[in-house]
């Protein structure tokens, strides 16, 4: 139960990256939204175990970086929404006879996001002072079933944001629709990405 509460407390506040999870699904097929999900999902699971096996000692080794870090996470998030909102514009101005570029495969949707996701020190600050909050117990077992606990709720509700995307772009067909969506994205990102080092 800890578990779930700490993956789910961990997703659902939805900011940039998961603004950008959505904009990704809405012009791509369900299968790279998924694959961008599980990549957040997965990062969110790889500090759920950082915590678990040794939380206490990483914090102070994360405290130096954080800030930077912070800074590399939304310099990223700035560059894909411009990169996004870029493409869209091109698409819309070519007309109806362009052909958008090809969506990213799942592989690489999943990548892309485990690293930005992996950027943000904030989740393994997270899960550390869950498990130094004594949420869970020491026992391998009981650290087992937080960290799978943890990432079926993260990746849960990824997924969940995904199928909304791809529900918002088969609805969003139009050209114009299209375009919009991908400017109030972009503008959406950009706004959360600030929000990360200010």
């Amino acid at each position: 139960m800890a578990g779930l509460l700490a993956g789910y407390g961990i997703a659902i506040p939805v900011g940039a990256v998961g603004a950008h999870l959505v904009a990704v699904a809405a012009r791509s097929p369900w299968r790279t939204g998924a694959g961008a999900a599980l990549g957040i999902a997965a990062a969110d699971g790889v500090y759920a175990v950082l915590a678990v096996l040794g939380g206490a000692a990483l914090v102070p080794l994360l405290a130096p970086v954080a800030t930077p870090l912070r800074w590399v996470s939304a310099a990223v998030l700035v560059i894909l929404a411009a990169h996004s909102t870029r493409a869209a514009v091109r698409a819309y101005r070519a007309g109806p006879q362009s052909t958008e570029a090809p969506p990213p495969a799942p592989r690489r949707a999943f990548l892309t996001f485990l690293g930005i996701t992996i950027l943000n020190p904030m989740t393994i600050v997270y899960f550390t002072a869950l498990v130094l909050g004594g949420q869970t117990t020491t026992g391998a077992t009981e650290a087992t079933v937080f960290v799978t606990a943890a990432f079926v709720a993260s990746a849960s509700w990824q997924l969940l944001l995904a199928t909304g995307g791809t529900l918002l772009g088969h609805l969003v067909t139009g050209p114009r629709g299209r375009l919009t969506t991908a400017l109030a994205s972009g503008v959406l990102i950009v706004a959360l990405a600030v929000g990360l080092v200010v």
